[in-house]
């Protein structure tokens, strides 16, 4: 299910670092923690499936606070707007929404690094309805997806874009998705059953994780259209949760788009 937060900007500062992801998953991860706290360290600990399959129940959209100015040798937002809103999103159903719009309502915290960011203040949050889905519909990566894998050679991830020639990008997302909906939904979907066409443009896209500790890293993903014609599930499940891997950082946010 998706949600609106809309956030007032409440003291001057305006510098927000470029890589920002990183913060507004831990401001989240922080208001699990407060309503539940056990459940949230399991969320961001293991997340759903085994250990080398961490699951987990959220993503969210690139924060949206009209047009900065660029700062790209310090690598900041210049933000003028008082008011910024976040689009984020749970696999969970309709029964929560009142339960996560209460956690969220009124949360105040400062978004930045030691040197860098912003205090902002919550002041709304809608609950947005779920579209009508049709076995065949039209996305587009609003954030980079993030495909990868690990070989016996070099068992750090290899970011992968969708014309790689040595490995299958469309049946490893394929594969992402219906051992997330069997880990998760405990629904069993072949990926056979999906028929999925990635537009041939795409663009290279990401940006640092954890930045400023000893596991920062630099993940790079793709932008890009995709139709896909799936059974209801798996449709849900990247509307709510993501459609690729580190959804919880921000990864695989997707919008509809419509096709002639």
């Amino acid at each position: 299910m998706r949600f609106e937060i809309t956030f007032n900007r409440t003291t001057r500062q305006r510098m927000l670092p470029m890589d920002y992801q990183y913060y507004i998953s831990a401001w989240i991860y922080k208001v699990l923690k407060q309503a539940d706290k056990p459940f949230a360290d399991f969320l961001h600990n293991k997340g759903y499936g085994d250990q080398n399959k961490l699951y987990k129940l959220f993503c969210f959209s690139r924060l949206n606070f009209g047009k900065p100015k660029m700062w790209k040798e310090g690598k900041l937002f210049e933000i003028a707007a008082n008011e910024l809103k976040l689009k984020l999103s749970f696999d969970v159903s309709e029964a929560a929404a009142n339960f996560i719009k209460g956690l969220f309502m009124q949360q105040e915290f400062f978004l930045g690094n030691r040197f860098n960011g912003i205090d902002l203040k919550v002041t709304a949050v809608e609950a947005l309805p779920e579209p009508q889905f049709g076995t065949l519909q039209h996305y587009r990566f609003i954030t980079p997806c993030v495909v990868s894998i690990k070989t016996a050679n070099n068992p750090l991830p290899q970011y992968l874009m969708p014309d790689n020639k040595e490995f299958d990008y469309p049946t490893l997302l394929k594969k992402h998705w219906t051992e997330k909906l069997s880990n998760t939904r405990q629904t069993n979907i072949e990926n056979g059953e999906i028929n999925l066409h990635i537009e041939k443009t795409y663009r290279k896209s990401g940006y640092v994780i954890k930045p400023g500790t000893p596991e920062q890293t630099r993940v790079i993903g793709s932008l890009f259209d995709f139709s896909l014609e799936a059974p209801l599930p798996v449709h849900q499940l990247i509307w709510n949760a993501g459609a690729c891997e580190k959804s919880s950082s921000g990864f695989g946010w997707v919008e509809m788009v419509e096709k002639d």
